[in-house]
């Protein structure tokens, strides 16, 4: 198929551009406007096609057989599709190949891919253009404007020949188009009504926050409220004025003190269960109203339904691991599935008339390749001949028989099983168990439990042994053997091989001597900034990264024959006819039970669900 490169100009200004707007936001907007674009096919010359000339040439332009790439086709591609109705054979862009190729680089824009890989230099013309719109250009600024986008044009292509020529696997070329199709061909409608019911609800709930702070504390209103909540300084006094030390963390960004009031901190999220019920209120107020999370993705996500379908924005290889994250200030990645607002933006994601929705999780991959990778074979048959690994877990963790194992113990085991595999120390077992199975043990009783499932499955404690070998090997210049399968290797000056074809890489690996922790660390820079790694950070990583190319090939097999809408972790979202969604559940699950050629030993299960919105799945 042809190759066509393309690059769009538009109309921007201080308040209206990609800066302050969501790439859905801009390209919707009634402010759009296109400048001109320039276009390339194959080896051919780049052309300039200004305004005036922009539409019919778009329409009379045999986009059908064509791969169309560009640097940010999200953007370049909704241009041409929400705007123009073009549906080309293909989608890929420079930046997801850059993010594969180079996933702890700095940047990825057009600038700095083109220094990196030495093919030209970007120009600034597009600096000159704010706030100018078509007819405001004389036409000698306008030529100058033409040959900076032409210039874009050459340096895309030139990108992605050398990133072909550097092996990059068309297997993933593939996941690309289809990550691009989520965002630029939407077909998934949004509940409007139940999304502003819900935005009621949830205002609602921080208010009574709120309340419950204030009836503690001798403020004079909300608004002083707010204040206290939404300053960590001041946050930190109240929490003092209960006799709670504020928690602590080190910024990953400046390296200094600051104050450990996020969500997702630790010893933080200890002093929800704080003795004191004025802290524990303090503390639910606090992440109700500092982080505003829920409430403002429902207001986004209620603009959009007034604007059409909803683009699924997905970021192709947003992780390490090559997993996908959210883009456009949109995370479907984290959407809730439990507490106060469990899955309630999930059910305003609905499937459009005639269809129905289709979410196949698969089960349990990450503790099936570990034990696959590690060859811990009796781990594997269980999970083959599906037996309750969990049971199995506990029994050996209390010592009673399998049938004897009561819910909070088979609970305890499914804990163990899928957190204690990547080398996790017994304290932190001690907070899994506290917050994820509900049980209180002793930190005597904790480590019991981990010298239990460490050598219970002994192959995968030796994998983390292998690992911190290969971070040698790697820093020294020596390839090896890392997983039992064969799958994973480490190659000098690459990194660690994937199924994908891809590397993970380490780069700047070296060992440093880490004084509050009194011994030398491995660490390696991703994104300008040292980030420590060992054994079992490297299993992992590896281990995500081999569950996220099984699922990627998965997908592919499901595309082949309906569309797929979604992916988040390890399950995928698939559109499937009304009339025939039985028959395509069942076509879904088998995709997602198929094994890699690479994987054939490798157990798996998949579990799914049916319904008119993402959340009834």
């Amino acid at each position: 198929m042809p190759l066509v490169t393309f690059d769009a100009e538009t109309y921007y200004d201080r308040e209206y551009s990609l800066t302050k707007l969501t790439t859905e936001e801009y390209v919707r907007d009634p402010r759009f406007e296109l400048i001109g674009f320039a276009i390339k096919v194959d080896d051919a010359p780049t052309v300039w096609v200004p305004q005036e000339q922009a539409e019919t040439f778009i329409r009379e332009f045999d986009w059908s057989n064509a791969l169309v790439l560009a640097q940010n086709t999200a953007f370049d591609g909704a241009i041409l599709g929400w705007r123009y109705g073009v549906k080309p054979k293909g989608w890929v862009d420079t930046l997801g190949m850059s993010r594969a190729l180079f996933p702890h680089a700095r940047g990825h824009s057009l600038k700095v891919q083109a220094e990196r890989m030495g093919v030209g230099i970007k120009g600034t013309e597009v600096e000159n253009a704010i706030g100018k719109h078509y007819a405001d250009f004389a036409p000698e600024e306008l030529a100058r404007y033409a040959g900076y986008c032409i210039n874009d044009v050459e340096l895309t292509r030139s990108l992605f020949m050398q990133y072909m020529e550097l092996g990059f696997p068309k297997q993933e070329l593939k996941l690309i188009d289809l990550t691009l199709r989520m965002f630029i061909e939407p077909t998934l409608v949004l509940d409007k009504p139940h999304l502003q019911d819900h935005l009621e609800t949830v205002q609602a709930q921080k208010f009574i926050l709120l309340m419950a702070v204030k009836s503690q504390l001798d403020l004079p209103d909300v608004t002083s409220i707010k204040k206290a909540l939404m300053s960590g300084q001041k946050f930190a006094g109240l929490l003092e004025n209960y006799g709670v030390e504020p928690p602590i963390k080190t910024s990953p960004t400046t390296g200094k003190p600051t104050y450990a009031f996020a969500k997702s901190d630790v010893e933080f999220q200890k002093l929800e269960d704080h003795p004191d019920p004025r802290v524990q209120s303090l503390v639910a107020a606090r992440l109700g109203n500092k982080s505003t999370i829920e409430e403002t993705r429902t207001q986004r996500f209620i603009e959009m339904a007034d604007r059409g379908a909803f683009p699924v924005p997905l970021r192709y290889y947003g992780a390490h691991s090559g997993r996908w994250s959210g883009q456009d200030k949109v995370n479907l990645q984290n959407l809730p599935s439990r507490g106060p607002n469990a899955k309630q933006i999930k059910r305003a994601i609905r499937a459009p008339e005639g269809f129905v929705l289709v979410d196949c999780d698969s089960a349990q991959i990450e503790a099936r390749a570990l034990a696959w990778l590690a060859g811990q074979t009796e781990l594997v048959e269980a999970f083959e001949k599906k037996e309750d690994v969990y049971k199995i877990m506990a029994e050996a963790i209390y010592e009673i028989p399998r049938d004897q194992i009561n819910k909070q113990q088979r609970q305890v085991g499914k804990t163990v099983i899928l957190g204690a595999g990547y080398g996790v120390g017994h304290m932190k077992l001690q907070l899994f168990l506290k917050t994820q199975a509900g049980v209180d043990v002793s930190e005597l009783e904790a480590k019991r439990i981990i010298d239990t499932y460490r050598a219970r499955n002994y192959r995968i404690r030796e994998l983390w042994q292998t690992s911190e070998e290969a971070l040698y090997a790697l820093s020294v210049g020596q390839s090896m053997p890392v997983d039992e399968q064969g799958v994973i290797t480490a190659i000098p000056k690459a990194g660690l091989t994937l199924p994908s074809g891809l590397y993970l890489q380490y780069p700047g690996l070296r060992k440093v001597y880490v004084e509050d922790r009194k011994r030398d660390q491995w660490v390696y820079t991703s994104r300008g900034v040292a980030t420590y790694i060992y054994g079992g950070k490297v299993v992992e990583n590896f281990t995500q990264a081999v569950a996220r190319c099984v699922v990627a090939e998965q997908m592919l097999r499901i595309s082949k024959r309906y569309r797929t809408v979604l992916t988040v972790h390890d399950s995928v979202v698939a559109l499937v006819p009304r009339d025939e969604a039985g028959e395509g559940q069942v076509y879904i699950e088998q995709c997602m039970s198929w094994r890699p050629k690479w994987a054939q030993t490798l157990p798996l299960a998949c579990e799914s669900g049916i319904g008119d919105s993402y959340g009834d799945c």
